[in-house]
C-alpha cells in the first residue's frame, strides 16, 4: 500500500463524515462506504451543545451549520407530574460569554447536508453508497473489505463508524448486543402550525416523571416542532400495532400533566425503538481497525452528547493520524487516550441521569425537586463546564493550527 490510497471509513454518518473531511483537509484520501442506497439521514431532531462547535469550527462549517439551525432560548425541566419549572439553563448571551458557542437545534437531515456537501466539494473524499459491509480482513499492511453486493475495497487501514450495533466491534470486541434500559422511545415532527398545546415552542424543555420523559423543542426556525416520549415499559423490544402503542402510551402517562398527554396524542406511533446503549470499554482498535463514535462508546440521550461525541471522534481522529505521519498504530493510541475519559464519563453520567434524575418518583422526585431548587446559573454553567468547554484532543495548542481558517 502507498501513503495515497484512501483510507476506508464504514458509515456515512455524522462520525464517518466527519472524519472524512477532517483527514481531507490534512489532504488524506477517504473511501466513505455507505449501507444504503443514498447518503442521507433519519428524519428527527437533534441538539447540539456548544462543545461540537470546536469541531464545526475548526472545519470551516460554522457559519453553514448555523445557517439551518436554531439557537433555543433556554433549557428546561419541567415536572412531568405537575408541570412545575425545576431547571432553567438560559442559553443566551451569558451561556455564550461562558461557552464561546452557542447550543442550537437541528433538522438531522439538515445537518447531515451540510456534511454531505462539504465532502462533495472534497477531491480527497469518495462517497460509495449501496455498500453495506458484510466481512472484512486485516492482512497486516492492508484492511480488505467486502460488501453485500459483491464488490471488495482496500485501504490501508479502516474507521468504523458503523453505530450501535457495529459488526467491527462485534469481531473486534463481542461483547454481544447493546444494553437495553428496558425503556421505548416514540418520535414525531409535525407542522408548528397544528401544535395546539400550549408548550414554551421556544425552548428544548424536557418534563421529567415517573418512569418517562418528553421532550420537545422547534425546528427548521419554527416552521416544524419535534416531540419525542421516553418511558419504561416490558414491551420495549416488542412489534404491535398502533392501536396496541396508543393505549400503552396513554396507560403509562395517565397521570401525567394535561399538556404531555396532548402532545403526546399528536405522536406517529410508526418510529418506535428500545433503548439501549454500551457499557465503557478501555480499547477502541485492533491491529489497523478502529472504532468511532456509537461503534466505540454509544450512551444513552441524557446528556444529548451522543452525535456529539462522534463529531468530536471524527476530528480527533483525524488530526492523530496527520499529526503521527500516518503511524496508524500510534494514531489510535493517541486517539483512545485523548477520547477515553471524556466518553466515558459521557456514557456513565447519562445513565446516572436516566434513573436517578429524570425518571425519579416518589420520595426521591421530592428530593430532585428540592436539591435543584438552590441551583442559580453559575452553579449550572459550573456543573457543564467539563462537557461544553470543549474536548481537551480538539484544543488547538495542541494538535496544530487551523488551515481551514489559515486558507479560508
Amino acid at each position: 500500500m502507498t501513503t495515497h490510497d484512501p483510507i476506508l471509513i464504514a458509515g456515512g454518518g455524522l462520525g464517518g463524515l466527519t472524519t472524512a473531511l477532517a483527514l481531507a483537509r490534512r489532504g488524506h484520501a477517504t473511501r466513505v462506504l455507505e449501507g444504503a442506497p443514498e447518503f442521507g439521514a433519519i428524519g428527527y431532531g437533534i441538539q447540539f451543545g456548544p462543545n461540537v462547535f470546536h469541531a464545526f469550527d475548526r472545519l470551516g462549517l460554522m457559519d453553514e451549520v448555523l445557517a439551518v439551525a436554531d439557537a433555543p432560548a433556554a433549557l428546561l425541566l419541567l415536572d412531568a407530574l405537575d408541570g412545575k419549572e425545576l431547571l432553567r439553563i438560559p442559553t443566551g448571551a451569558s451561556f455564550r460569554a461562558r461557552f464561546k458557542y452557542p447550543y442550537v437545534i437541528v433538522h438531522r437531515i439538515d445537518l447531515h447536508n451540510v456534511l454531505l456537501d462539504a465532502c462533495r466539494r472534497s477531491e480527497a473524499i469518495e462517497l460509495v453508497p449501496h455498500a453495506m459491509v458484510t466481512g472484512f480482513e486485516d492482512r497486516g499492511d492492508s484492511v480488505r473489505v467486502s460488501t453485500a453486493d459483491g464488490r471488495n475495497f482496500s485501504g490501508p487501514v479502516l474507521v468504523a463508524a458503523d453505530g450501535l450495533r457495529s459488526l467491527f466491534r462485534q469481531k473486534l470486541i463481542g461483547d454481544g448486543e447493546p444494553q437495553s434500559v428496558g425503556y421505548a422511545a416514540l418520535r414525531t415532527i409535525v407542522p408548528m402550525g397544528e401544535l395546539t398545546a400550549d408548550v414554551p415552542r421556544d425552548c428544548v424543555v424536557l418534563w421529567g416523571g415517573p418512569g418517562y420523559h418528553v421532550v420537545h423543542y422547534p425546528l427548521r426556525h419554527s416552521a416544524e416542532f419535534n416531540i419525542v416520549a421516553v418511558f419504561r415499559t416490558t414491551t420495549h423490544a416488542e412489534k404491535a400495532g398502533a392501536a396496541i402503542y396508543r393505549a400503552e402510551l396513554e396507560q403509562t402517562y395517565r397521570s401525567a400533566h394535561p399538556l404531555i398527554r396532548q402532545l403526546n396524542a399528536m405522536m406517529d406511533l410508526r418510529w418506535r425503538r428500545s433503548v439501549a446503549d454500551r457499557a465503557p470499554v478501555r480499547h477502541w482498535h485492533t491491529g489497523r481497525i478502529v472504532l468511532l463514535g456509537d461503534a466505540a462508546h454509544a450512551p444513552l440521550q441524557s446528556l444529548a452528547q451522543g452525535a456529539c461525541m462522534a463529531i468530536e471522534d471524527g476530528l480527533c481522529l483525524g488530526e492523530a493520524i496527520h499529526a503521527a505521519e500516518r503511524d496508524f498504530a500510534a494514531a489510535f493510541r493517541r486517539y483512545e487516550a485523548l477520547r477515553l475519559t471524556r466518553t466515558a464519563r459521557v456514557q456513565l453520567e447519562s445513565r446516572a441521569l436516566w434513573e436517578s434524575f429524570y425518571h425519579v418518583e416518589g420520595v426521591a422526585r421530592d428530593v430532585r425537586n428540592a436539591t435543584v431548587a438552590a441551583w442559580d446559573e453559575a452553579h449550572l454553567f459550573d456543573c457543564l463546564a467539563w462537557l461544553y468547554d470543549g474536548a481537551p484532543g480538539l484544543d488547538p495548542s495542541k494538535i496544530g493550527p487551523n488551515p481551514a481558517k489559515a486558507n479560508p
